[in-house]
């Protein structure tokens, strides 16, 4: 192939939109563009989510919320490229984007507010991948933070899809925003009369024994109230397990028990003793009869 072939060959013509034509070299160039962008969104990947020195510093979810803004304004900046290489006018375009903005914020107002909610969680980094929230009395953990939505999985290993500005505009836990340690309390009441000192040490003993209650900070016990017919203990720990918290207090409770029964301790019911007012003027019906 000789120098003219090529330039004839990258000036052929493949097709036009208006009164733009688009060449070989465009598209070529334009599929180059988009070739490079993945190449780099790739390496970038690779190089914050497995940092060596630097970005060891950044906390792994922030750099997932890094990743991610660089990711959708590389791609937005590559399209735009790819269009102008193509042999498009991206000025106009360009000066178009705020009426654009404008018209999307009143056709679409959802989406658009989805959209924006997306980019506040991805720069402000209230939300990430792997946080364990609560949502409408949902408890899961983030799986995807996406520009219109996230997703988040629950405890029931069900995968629920929620509009980013829900997280904006209304209430949401973060249980592991700042620390992934997080504070928990279980409840036990037993019998009155029974010895405090070894409930508490019941109670202890099954805390220190637990592999998911970490004991920095120390867990402890507190002596909570005289109740109606119980008296009433709080097993107060700290865990990193809030996704599967549930199951953590429910292994507390089964060594608890078991403690508390080897030691001679009862674990009481609610009783209540009923008196019927008037009773004993009743008449005895069956001597009635006999006379």
């Amino acid at each position: 192939m000789t120098w003219e072939d090529y330039n004839d060959f990258m000036r052929m013509e493949v097709g036009h939109i208006g009164d733009t034509k688009i060449l070989m070299e465009g598209v070529l160039g334009a599929f180059g563009v988009f070739l490079i962008t993945y190449i780099a969104v790739k390496i970038w990947r690779r190089t914050i989510l497995k940092p060596r020195i630097i970005m060891n510093k950044i906390d792994e979810k922030r750099r997932i919320s890094i990743f991610l803004i660089v990711k959708y304004i590389g791609w937005v900046i590559s399209i735009l490229i790819a269009i102008k290489v193509l042999g498009f006018n991206i000025t106009p375009l360009l000066f178009g984007s705020g009426a654009l903005l404008i018209g999307l914020g009143f056709g679409l107002q959802n989406i658009f507010r989805d959209f924006v909610s997306g980019l506040f969680l991805l720069f402000e980094g209230s939300l990430k991948i792997g946080d364990v929230i609560e949502v409408d009395g949902e408890v899961g953990r983030v799986k995807e933070i996406n520009l219109r939505s996230s997703e988040m999985v629950t405890v029931d290993d069900v995968t629920i899809v929620i509009p980013n500005s829900k997280f904006v505009s209304e209430r949401v836990v973060n249980w592991s925003m700042d620390n992934e340690l997080v504070r928990f309390e279980v409840s036990v009441g037993v019998a009155y009369g029974s010895d405090v000192d070894v409930v508490f040490k019941c109670l202890e003993d099954s805390m220190r024994e637990n592999k998911d209650v970490v004991s920095k900070p120390k867990y402890f016990v507190r002596f909570k109230n005289f109740g109606d017919s119980a008296l009433e203990f709080e097993m107060i720990f700290w865990s990193r397990k809030g996704f599967i918290i549930e199951n953590v207090k429910s292994d507390l409770r089964r060594d608890v028990y078991k403690r508390l029964t080897d030691s001679g301790l009862a674990i009481p019911f609610p009783q209540r003793d009923v008196h019927i007012k008037g009773l004993e003027n009743l008449k005895d019906f069956t001597k009635t009869e006999e006379k």
